[in-house]
């Protein structure tokens, strides 16, 4: 169902949007948003679509056995970061990307509680997504770089992460799954052979297609 959100030029719905600009000015974005404008914080969020998608898909496999649409949950994340937006403090990127982990987070935990019954909030569960959330964000910003890369370039891993999920978004569905299964998970090849049904030996070969393209688009969405 396509749901908008008041002052935006666009909907967030069922569908992943593709093509989204990433820009590294995020503190522009949220001062221009903090100032009252609508669409710029609609702007400042989609960059975090892919993102935040991607992170929401891990845990829906983990949890849920994806009985429940990553995009609908990155959804329900927006309309609570639109809603409570007048109480973020920050102003860096690194601030506003912990900020919509953390209602990513409890958006997770309240789906979570959805479907297995309960109804009282789950604090300790809030707390296991959220620390699964930054492994995850860790693991994603460590895919491109190299092991025996300098301090400087260890530090750009932050940086890099929101244009690897833009990248890994433009990938076929069996690249990405296979990339989120080795990278992300942590899987072993014969793990995620067993998992996709496949042999060891075809998932090794459509991890390195997966891979070699991955960081082909990375390149063309790099600024």
């Amino acid at each position: 169902m396509r749901r908008f959100l008041p002052g935006w030029g666009y909907y967030w719905g069922r569908h992943q949007m593709k093509g989204l600009i990433v820009t590294t000015d995020v503190g522009q974005l949220i001062a221009e948003a903090r100032a009252g404008n609508p669409s710029t914080l609609g702007q400042l969020l989609g960059q975090y679509q892919n993102y935040l998608r991607l992170l929401a898909r891990i845990e829906i496999g983990r949890r849920l056995q994806g009985k429940v649409d990553a995009s609908d949950v990155v959804q329900e994340t927006f309309l609570e970061a639109h809603r409570h937006f007048p109480n973020f403090q920050g102003n860096a990127s690194g601030q506003f990307t912990q900020w919509l982990r953390a209602i990513l987070a409890a958006t997770l935990a309240n789906t979570v509680r959805h479907y297995l019954g309960t109804q009282a909030r789950d604090l300790r569960l809030e707390r296991e997504l959220a620390a699964d959330l930054d492994q995850s964000t860790c693991a994603l910003g460590q895919m491109l770089v190299d092991p025996h890369s300098s301090p400087s370039q260890q530090v750009m891993r932050g940086e890099q992460t929101l244009l690897v999920a833009e990248a890994m978004a433009r990938l076929p569905e069996d690249y990405q799954a296979v990339l989120v299964m080795r990278h992300l998970e942590g899987l072993t090849f014969p793990q995620v052979a067993e998992r996709m049904g496949r042999s060891v030996d075809s998932v090794e070969k459509l991890w390195l297609r997966g891979l070699t393209r991955l960081k082909r688009e990375f390149g063309e969405v790099s600024p």
